[in-house]
């Protein structure tokens, strides 16, 4: 009987191997948690105050959320905030190359909404943008392209010239368009702040909960496209 022994060991050794093996890949690949020692995937999220922050508190960003949301998910993740209240796509355009490093893995381009308010010519919106949108692309990085919609107050002509810039950009770049970043939020009194323009952090959640699917899927891809 002892001669066996040996044998029921290595047995035995194989078995609880095995069973380790089949632990792990039940266990879906975004509930694991980074590799120790692996660099974090790097985002930025460029835009206005929407992405800044405007009216919530610490932490309670979009940005902020996002990178909370994506690590839940196990996703060895940054999310850096180059968010400004005010900006258009002119000013976005200016600060492109310092706001947004060559290193990011992913930049969420959000930016438009204060041109509507403004009533800025449609075509230097979409000439800012495209230029944005080329010169990240060229880089090689992942984009994630937010659009906007004017408000109704501008007019059904502006609005029309305005809101085609968005996904007729999205289709000249090898970017992953989501075609309203207030998708769900805008115009829900208790989504937003008193102004009704800028969401609560319950409204920014809610952008959260519906874009990180979109930036999941981009960041899983070998190269985003729509």
């Amino acid at each position: 009987m002892q001669r066996f022994q040996p044998l029921v060991g290595r047995l035995a050794l194989v078995l609880t191997a095995l069973s380790w093996l089949f632990a792990v890949a039940a266990t879906p690949a975004s509930a694991q948690a980074p590799a120790a020692g692996s660099e974090p995937i790097e985002i930025v999220a460029l835009g206005d105050s929407l992405t800044q922050g405007y009216g919530v508190d610490p932490g309670k960003a979009f940005p902020e959320q996002l990178q909370a949301a994506l690590r839940e998910d196990g996703m060895n993740v940054v999310v850096e905030n180059a968010g400004v209240s005010g900006d258009t796509t002119s000013g976005g355009l200016s600060r492109l190359d310092w706001s947004v490093p060559a290193t990011a893995d992913l930049v969420i381009v959000e930016l438009g909404a204060n041109d509507a308010l403004r009533g800025v010519s449609p075509e230097i919106t979409r000439s800012n943008l495209d230029e944005i949108l080329r010169r990240l692309t060229e880089r090689g990085q992942k984009v994630v392209f937010a659009g906007m919609l004017a408000p109704p107050n501008m007019g059904a002509d502006y609005g029309r010239t305005f809101n085609a810039i968005y996904p007729e950009l999205a289709k000249k770049y090898p970017v992953t368009f989501y075609p309203f970043f207030l998708e769900g939020v805008a115009a829900e009194s208790d989504l937003n702040q008193a102004d009704g323009m800028h969401p609560t952090a319950e409204g920014v959640e809610k952008i959260v909960a519906s874009m990180k699917p979109v930036i999941e899927k981009a960041l899983s891809s070998e190269t985003a496209s729509q």
